[in-house]
């Protein structure tokens, strides 16, 4: 580890002593807002300063059986040489995670997102399975206590989806869901099968950072709204209130289409917030060149061959095409249990951004 890192991590370890210390002051714990500024900070912070303890820790552990190592019995020289292995095994590994901890962090990681999920190849079967891939998703929020709101849902036929788009809110939502944007690919029997044969259909995600107010304006004129009644199934209220809203944003050419609601005015809200995130993805691809590769992947035209991930059901299979790895358990992954992978993604990306730093 060198010097500099060494004394931004010595700087942390003695700020997260400040901010413990600052509980036991009555004047702090009298102000709401700055304990909450506090609590934020420690927790941003806490990580970081664990592991550097425990890296010094190893590393005075380390000393001291080194210096065992010339001991005149045998037999304490052996533990003392096994010890010394195990503990810069155990170092290195510290110094690689302290590295990946204080790499910046992307100032989108904290956001809420938008998740669109559209049925791609395969017809009914691959609308079927956008409707897996909803559910999935919305168990693996609940996991983490987000919220999950719809925003605009398309059925199809033989009760799949053809289109939805949910906002999930709550910790670090983006960071950890970003890497689900791509095309998912599975290969199973459908229910419609008669003679038991393996198909293959698609679906897309996108992963969008949701877009407050502050982040984007839009201007009233450039916006063409048309409102209509809601179509669907029958039933009371339905064609008989003009509750569908239609957005155009006449500069980039973005329509957003929302009837879930019964109240026009929800709908609009709803689109609105759709629109701001889509504008804020488009203004995101102009700043980053990197990003642009990235967006088009997320919402390519859902063909089989461009896949990120493969559910592969007669073999019990779950391969991502990016970590090169296969995970099994299908039901349980289908079942919202995907934390293992999405935290491999995140690592992957860090290592990713290490190398780039190294470079």
């Amino acid at each position: 580890m060198d010097d500099k890192v060494r004394a931004r991590l010595d700087g942390l370890d003695r700020r997260f002593d400040e901010i413990e210390r600052s509980f036991l002051d009555e004047q702090v714990l009298s102000d709401p807002k700055r304990v909450q500024e506090l609590n934020k900070e420690r927790t941003e912070i806490g990580e970081v300063v664990e592991t550097f303890r425990r890296y010094r820790k190893t590393e005075a552990d380390l000393a001291d059986n080194r210096a065992l190592l010339d001991d005149p019995d045998p037999e304490m020289r052996k533990l003392a040489r096994d010890e010394v292995a195990r503990l810069e095994a155990e170092l290195a590994a510290l110094d690689e995670r302290l590295r990946v901890l204080l790499t910046p962090k992307d100032p989108l990681d904290g956001k809420n997102i938008l998740l669109e999920i559209r049925s791609g190849t395969g017809g009914e079967e691959a609308a079927l399975f956008a409707a897996e891939l909803l559910r999935m998703y919305s168990r693996y929020a609940e996991s983490k206590g987000w919220k999950v709101e719809p925003m605009s849902l398309s059925s199809s036929s033989g009760g799949g989806i053809k289109e939805a788009i949910v906002s999930i809110s709550g910790k670090d939502v983006y960071s950890h869901l970003r890497f689900e944007s791509g095309v998912h690919r599975v290969q199973r029997v459908p229910v419609t099968e008669a003679q038991g044969r393996i198909h293959t259909s698609a679906a897309t995600v996108a992963v969008l950072p949701e877009a407050d107010e502050v982040d984007i304006k839009i201007d009233e004129k450039d916006l063409e709204i048309h409102v209509a009644a809601a179509g669907g199934p029958g039933g009371q209220g339905v064609n008989t209130t003009n509750s569908a809203v239609r957005l155009l944003h006449k500069p980039s050419g973005i329509m957003v289409h929302c009837m879930d609601e019964r109240s026009q005015i929800k709908n609009r809200a709803k689109a609105m917030k759709i629109l701001r995130s889509r504008l804020m993805e488009a203004e995101l691809e102009k700043q980053q060149a990197e990003r642009t590769a990235e967006r088009r992947a997320m919402i390519r035209s859902g063909d089989r061959s461009e896949k990120i991930r493969t559910y592969n059901f007669p073999q019990d299979r779950i391969t991502d095409h990016r970590l090169e790895r296969n995970f099994h358990n299908l039901p349980a992954f289908m079942d919202g249990e995907i934390d293992e992978l999405v935290q491999q993604l995140r690592l992957q990306h860090q290592a990713q951004l290490l190398e780039g730093k190294k470079a």
